[in-house]
Protein backbone atom coordinates (compact mmCIF):
# COMPACT_ATOMS: atom_id res chain seq x y z
CA UNK A 1 0.00 0.00 0.00
CA UNK A 2 1.40 3.38 -1.03
CA UNK A 3 1.60 6.03 1.68
CA UNK A 4 -0.63 8.99 0.87
CA UNK A 5 1.06 12.37 1.12
CA UNK A 6 -0.34 14.50 3.92
CA UNK A 7 -1.87 17.76 2.73
CA UNK A 8 -0.27 21.00 3.97
CA UNK A 9 -1.91 22.27 7.14
CA UNK A 10 -1.88 25.48 9.15
CA UNK A 11 -2.39 25.37 12.91
CA UNK A 12 -3.32 28.77 14.33
CA UNK A 13 -4.14 29.20 18.00
CA UNK A 14 -4.54 31.96 20.57
CA UNK A 15 -4.93 30.55 24.08
CA UNK A 16 -4.65 31.51 27.72
CA UNK A 17 -3.16 28.19 28.82
CA UNK A 18 0.56 27.42 28.89
CA UNK A 19 2.03 26.69 25.45
CA UNK A 20 3.83 23.40 24.85
CA UNK A 21 6.85 23.33 22.55
CA UNK A 22 6.46 19.57 22.14
CA UNK A 23 2.80 19.79 21.15
CA UNK A 24 3.38 22.59 18.66
CA UNK A 25 6.40 20.95 17.04
CA UNK A 26 4.54 17.62 16.75
CA UNK A 27 1.79 19.35 14.76
CA UNK A 28 4.16 20.05 11.87
CA UNK A 29 6.10 16.78 11.71
CA UNK A 30 5.75 15.03 8.36
CA UNK A 31 7.43 11.96 6.88
CA UNK A 32 7.98 14.06 3.74
CA UNK A 33 10.07 16.64 5.57
CA UNK A 34 13.61 16.59 6.85
CA UNK A 35 13.37 19.88 8.73
CA UNK A 36 11.25 21.29 11.52
CA UNK A 37 12.26 24.80 12.54
CA UNK A 38 11.02 26.51 15.70
CA UNK A 39 10.89 29.95 17.20
CA UNK A 40 10.01 30.18 20.88
CA UNK A 41 9.50 33.64 22.35
CA UNK A 42 9.75 33.56 26.15
CA UNK A 43 9.25 36.05 28.95
CA UNK A 44 12.55 37.39 30.24
CA UNK A 45 13.01 38.79 33.73
CA UNK A 46 14.31 42.24 32.75
CA UNK A 47 13.84 45.13 30.37
CA UNK A 48 16.07 48.23 30.26
CA UNK A 49 17.28 47.69 33.81
CA UNK A 50 13.81 47.04 35.26
CA UNK A 51 12.82 43.76 36.87
CA UNK A 52 9.96 42.19 34.90
CA UNK A 53 7.47 40.24 37.04
CA UNK A 54 5.43 38.85 34.13
CA UNK A 55 3.85 39.82 30.81
CA UNK A 56 0.18 40.13 29.93
CA UNK A 57 -1.11 39.79 26.38
CA UNK A 58 -4.40 40.93 24.87
CA UNK A 59 -5.62 40.47 21.32
CA UNK A 60 -8.34 41.46 18.93
CA UNK A 61 -8.90 37.73 18.52
CA UNK A 62 -10.82 37.45 15.25
CA UNK A 63 -8.56 39.93 13.48
CA UNK A 64 -5.44 38.33 14.97
CA UNK A 65 -6.48 34.90 13.70
CA UNK A 66 -7.23 36.34 10.25
CA UNK A 67 -3.80 38.00 10.11
CA UNK A 68 -2.08 34.81 11.30
CA UNK A 69 -3.80 32.85 8.50
CA UNK A 70 -2.64 35.49 6.02
CA UNK A 71 0.94 35.03 7.24
CA UNK A 72 0.61 31.30 6.54
CA UNK A 73 -0.68 32.00 3.02
CA UNK A 74 2.22 34.37 2.41
CA UNK A 75 4.71 31.76 3.62
CA UNK A 76 3.29 29.21 1.19
CA UNK A 77 3.67 31.66 -1.70
CA UNK A 78 7.26 32.54 -0.77
CA UNK A 79 8.35 28.99 0.11
CA UNK A 80 6.13 26.52 -1.80
CA UNK A 81 7.92 23.50 -0.34
CA UNK A 82 6.77 24.33 3.22
CA UNK A 83 4.52 21.53 4.46
CA UNK A 84 2.94 22.47 7.80
CA UNK A 85 2.89 25.71 9.79
CA UNK A 86 1.92 26.21 13.43
CA UNK A 87 1.59 29.64 15.04
CA UNK A 88 0.47 29.57 18.67
CA UNK A 89 0.34 32.71 20.82
CA UNK A 90 -0.50 32.92 24.47
CA UNK A 91 -2.94 35.46 25.87
CA UNK A 92 -3.29 36.64 29.45
CA UNK A 93 -0.51 36.35 32.03
CA UNK A 94 2.78 34.78 30.90
CA UNK A 95 5.25 34.16 33.76
CA UNK A 96 9.02 34.51 33.46
CA UNK A 97 10.63 31.79 31.27
CA UNK A 98 7.32 30.62 29.80
CA UNK A 99 6.57 30.84 26.08
CA UNK A 100 4.38 33.62 24.77
CA UNK A 101 4.68 32.52 21.14
CA UNK A 102 5.73 29.31 19.41
CA UNK A 103 6.11 29.05 15.65
CA UNK A 104 6.93 25.75 13.95
CA UNK A 105 7.42 25.10 10.24
CA UNK A 106 8.25 21.89 8.41
CA UNK A 107 9.79 21.57 4.98
CA UNK A 108 11.86 19.04 3.04
CA UNK A 109 15.06 21.03 3.71
CA UNK A 110 16.19 23.41 6.47
CA UNK A 111 16.66 26.62 4.48
CA UNK A 112 12.97 27.03 3.68
CA UNK A 113 11.74 26.26 7.18
CA UNK A 114 14.31 28.53 8.85
CA UNK A 115 13.51 31.43 6.52
CA UNK A 116 9.77 30.84 6.93
CA UNK A 117 9.99 30.86 10.74
CA UNK A 118 11.86 34.17 10.69
CA UNK A 119 9.32 35.63 8.28
CA UNK A 120 6.46 34.42 10.50
CA UNK A 121 7.70 36.02 13.72
CA UNK A 122 8.73 39.27 12.07
CA UNK A 123 5.42 39.59 10.23
CA UNK A 124 3.41 38.56 13.29
CA UNK A 125 5.03 41.34 15.32
CA UNK A 126 4.41 43.84 12.51
CA UNK A 127 0.81 43.04 11.62
CA UNK A 128 -1.08 40.94 14.17
CA UNK A 129 -3.15 42.91 16.72
CA UNK A 130 -1.71 41.43 19.90
CA UNK A 131 -0.69 43.83 22.67
CA UNK A 132 1.83 43.24 25.45
CA UNK A 133 1.88 44.77 28.91
CA UNK A 134 5.09 44.41 30.91
CA UNK A 135 4.51 44.23 34.65
CA UNK A 136 7.46 45.49 36.71
CA UNK A 137 7.93 45.59 40.48
CA UNK A 138 6.45 49.10 40.90
CA UNK A 139 4.77 49.89 37.58
CA UNK A 140 3.65 48.55 34.24
CA UNK A 141 4.05 49.56 30.62
CA UNK A 142 2.12 48.74 27.44
CA UNK A 143 4.62 47.89 24.72
CA UNK A 144 4.33 48.56 21.01
CA UNK A 145 6.28 46.44 18.58
CA UNK A 146 8.63 48.73 16.69
CA UNK A 147 7.80 46.66 13.60
CA UNK A 148 4.08 47.34 13.94
CA UNK A 149 2.79 49.42 11.01
CA UNK A 150 0.00 51.16 12.95
CA UNK A 151 2.41 52.22 15.71
CA UNK A 152 4.55 54.04 13.16
CA UNK A 153 1.79 55.56 11.03
CA UNK A 154 1.50 58.75 13.09
CA UNK A 155 5.22 59.43 13.41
Amino acid sequence: MEEREDAPKDFIKLKSEKLSVGEVSELVVSPYCGAVSLFIGTTRNNFEGKKVIHLEYEAYTSMAETEMKKICRDVRQKWPSVKHIAVHHRLGVVPITEASVIIAVSSPHRAESLEAVMYCINTLKASVPIWKKEIYEDEYSWKENKECFWANSEK
